[in-house]
């Protein structure tokens, strides 16, 4: 079975988190995608950034959404001399690639989902002409069946992990809800998967199943062995 190699975060253990370095510099090693994340800012912009708040990867503080773009700009990213990029600075580095975009649209410092994030990321991609290279993605039912409303011409992908699932009542519950968004792939936490594999191959198949995130030699070996057909990972160079 052939596997997809996703870099994750614009693979975050090599370069500077969610990076334009990183977003450059992974275009060199074996991947078919790259994964990131979305938050909306207080100025109506996108910036790709994983959490809710800046602490963890930047040396500000507080949370995404309550700074402008240019503020998110004039940070650093840890590690790295650059700051928080948009989506548009992200897109201008990836989309002349072909690579596959993997785009997360990420909850709030609350929790809950960002109202109306799916139309203006599912919007955004299609106005620069790669909704055909999109997947969008989300670990939350409720955001899922909304892009497959906003966004019925491109691919949907569930992430799910222990969390995610308990909070969404239960494995039965979540992969009933995925079947009635009507999801295209579901990438699935390595802890979550390991012990549930045969279960997901028989509810989701092996050519929409992936999982995440791959990151040492020995759990390489094994996963590229396993029937799925997504790896999602930190360490892309790791990769053959």
């Amino acid at each position: 079975m052939t596997k997809r190699i996703i870099g994750h975060r614009g693979a975050k253990d090599i370069w500077p988190e969610n990076g334009l370095t990183g977003f450059r510099s992974v275009l060199s090693l074996p991947v078919a995608g790259v994964e990131f994340d979305v938050h909306p800012t207080a100025d109506g912009d996108l910036a790709v950034i994983h959490d809710p708040t800046l602490d963890r990867t930047t040396d500000g503080i507080g949370p995404v959404a309550a700074r402008t773009m240019a503020e998110l700009r004039a940070l650093r990213l840890k590690g790295g001399e650059e700051g928080v990029p948009s989506l548009d600075e992200v897109l201008d580095v990836l989309g002349p690639s072909g690579t596959e975009l993997h785009i997360e649209l990420k909850a709030g410092a609350d929790g809950q989902p960002y109202p109306g994030l799916e139309t203006r990321v599912a919007d955004h991609v299609r106005e620069r002409g790669l909704a055909h290279r999109t997947v969008l993605t989300s670990f939350w039912l409720e955001v899922l069946a909304r892009l497959r409303v906003a966004f019925p011409e491109g691919r949907l992908l569930a992430s799910l992990n222990r969390s995610s699932v308990e909070k969404q009542g239960g494995l039965d519950a979540v992969l009933a809800g995925l079947e009635a968004s009507c999801v295209d792939l579901v990438a699935v936490h390595h802890a979550l998967l390991s012990e549930e594999l045969d279960r997901f191959v028989r509810d989701v198949g092996t050519e929409r199943l992936g999982a995440w995130v791959i990151n040492e030699p020995k759990a390489i070996a094994y996963w590229l062995a396993a029937p799925v057909t997504l790896i999602t990972t930190d360490r892309p160079d790791l990769f053959p």
